[in-house]
C-alpha cells in the first residue's frame, strides 16, 4: 500500500484562487487526495511537513524550445544551432533545458519548436524528477520561412505537402501541431508583418490535425498571421503580438473574433533584460524592423506589451502563459515567472496571473496537474515569500515536487 504524507502551509494558492486557511495537502503516490486548511488535524499515521512561504501547483510553460539554449551560440538565439546539430548534443541540451525548468518550479512544459522530433523522446521522464512534456515536434513553415532550419518547411503548391506533414507527425505521435503563421525575428528574411500561409492552405492543414484528434496553434506576430490563424480555425495563437507598420496593436474586432471562436493566446511575455545584447550588437534584420515598427525604446516598448495584455482578459480570451524560453538568450529556461509578472505589471490581478501559468495552462495542455485538489497529479512548488504581496516570489522556489516525488526540498 502507497504510503500517504502531508504538507501543511500557511499560505497557498489553489491554481484558481488564494486559500485564505492555508492548506494542508495530502498526497499518495502521484496525486493529491485531499486538500484541507492549515489548521486541518490529520491521523497521527500521516506524517506532515511544516513549509514555510507559499505553496502553489507546480508551474506550467506553455511555450519553450527544450532543443534551444543560452548557452550555445547562435543570431541571436540557439535555434540555429541545434538545426544542424548531432543528435546526442542536442540530447544534452534538451536535459539540461529540463533540469534549469524543474529547479525553477516548472513541472510541465509544452515544447513548440522542436528539431527531428528529440524532445518527444524525452516525455516520461517525470519519474526521474524532469518536468512533463507536451511536444509539438518540428514546426511548421514555409521553404526559408520561420525557423525552417527545424526541418519542418513544406512546399504549399505541391498539394499533398501538408497532408504528408500531418501524417508524419501522427506517426511521430506529437501532442499538438504547431504552424508558422507569420514570420519571426529569428529568421532574417522572413517577413513579421505578413502572412507565410494563405488561409486555404493554412484549414487544409488544421483540418487534417483536427481528423487525426490534434490541435494546432499558430506562431503569429502580424495582425494579417493572426487574421489568417484565426480564419482558418487554429485553436492556439503563439505571441499575438499584432504587429503593423507603427507598432503593436490587437484591433478590437480581431479580439472579439478571438474571443468567440474560444481560441487559447499564448502572448509570450517576459524575458531577462541583463542578456539582451547591447543595440550596436543586433542584426541588421532586427534593427530594421524595430525602425520599420516605430519602436526606438525597448523598454518602453515592453511596458506597452504588457499594459496591453488587460485587453485579452477584458475581452475574456482564454490567455495562457509561456516565455518563449530557449529562443534566444534574453528568454532563459526556468523563468516562466517573468511571464507571470508581467501580466501583473500590466494590469492582472494576481490570483488570475498565476492561473494563466497553473490550472489554465494544464487545461489546455491537457495535463491533469495545474490544480491543488484530489486527484489532480501531485507537481507542487513552494516559494520563498508571499505571492499575492509580491509575484516575483516566483522566482525564490524553495521545494519542487513531479508526481509527489522530491526534486528540490
Amino acid at each position: 500500500m502507497r504510503s500517504r504524507w502531508a504538507l501543511r502551509v500557511g499560505r497557498a494558492f489553489d491554481g484558481a484562487r488564494f486559500r485564505p486557511g492555508g492548506a494542508t495537502v495530502v498526497v499518495e503516490g502521484e496525486r493529491v487526495v485531499g486538500v484541507e486548511e492549515a489548521s486541518f488535524a490529520l491521523p497521527g499515521d500521516v506524517p506532515v511537513t511544516d513549509v514555510a512561504g507559499t505553496l502553489l501547483p507546480g508551474l506550467v510553460d506553455c511555450h519553450v524550445h527544450l532543443v534551444g539554449s543560452g548557452s550555445f551560440p547562435g543570431t541571436p538565439g540557439s535555434l540555429e544551432w541545434a538545426g544542424g546539430a548531432a543528435a546526442d548534443a542536442v540530447d544534452a541540451v534538451v536535459v539540461a533545458s529540463l533540469r534549469e525548468q524543474v529547479a525553477a518550479g516548472v513541472t510541465t512544459v509544452r515544447d513548440l519548436g522542436d528539431v527531428a522530433y528529440r524532445a518527444l523522446s524525452h516525455r516520461g521522464r517525470h519519474a526521474e524528477g524532469l518536468p512533463r512534456v507536451v511536444a509539438a515536434g518540428p514546426p511548421v513553415t514555409t521553404p526559408q520561412g520561420h525557423c525552417w532550419f527545424l526541418g519542418g518547411a513544406v512546399d504549399v503548391h505541391d498539394p499533398g505537402a501538408l497532408d504528408r506533414a500531418v501524417a508524419e507527425r501522427v506517426e511521430r505521435g506529437v501532442d499538438l501541431v504547431k504552424v508558422m503563421a507569420s514570420g519571426g525575428f529569428l529568421t532574417p528574411g522572413s517577413d513579421q508583418l505578413g502572412a507565410q500561409f494563405e488561409a486555404a492552405h493554412l484549414r487544409r492543414l488544421v483540418d487534417r490535425a483536427h481528423a487525426a484528434g490534434l490541435r494546432v496553434v499558430a506562431h503569429s506576430h502580424s495582425v494579417v498571421g493572426a487574421e489568417v490563424a484565426l480564419a482558418a480555425g487554429v485553436d492556439g495563437i503563439e505571441h499575438f503580438t499584432c504587429l503593423a507598420p507603427g507598432g503593436a496593436h490587437a484591433p478590437e474586432a480581431l479580439l472579439d473574433r478571438v474571443a468567440a471562436a474560444d481560441v487559447t493566446v499564448c502572448p509570450t511575455l517576459g524575458n531577462d533584460p541583463s542578456r539582451f545584447p547591447p543595440v550596436s550588437a543586433m542584426p541588421p534584420h532586427i534593427l530594421q524592423m524595430l525602425e520599420r515598427l516605430g519602436i526606438s525604446d525597448r523598454d518602453e516598448h515592453f511596458a506597452r506589451v504588457a499594459a496591453g495584455s488587460l485587453r485579452l482578459r477584458e475581452h475574456g480570451i482564454r490567455v495562457v502563459s509561456g516565455l518563449d524560453a530557449g529562443a534566444m538568450p534574453a528568454k532563459p529556461h526556468g523563468h516562466l515567472w517573468r511571464s507571470v509578472a508581467e501580466l501583473v505589471r500590466g494590469g492582472w490581478p494576481v490570483d488570475e496571473a498565476l492561473a494563466t501559468a497553473t490550472s489554465v495552462a494544464a487545461a489546455d495542455c491537457g495535463v491533469e496537474a495545474g490544480r491543488l485538489a484530489a486527484g489532480r497529479l501531485a507537481d507542487l512548488l513552494v516559494v520563498d515569500g508571499d505571492v499575492a504581496a509580491d509575484v516575483t516570489a516566483l522566482s525564490r522556489p524553495s521545494a519542487v515536487w513531479v508526481g509527489g516525488v522530491a526534486v528540490m526540498q
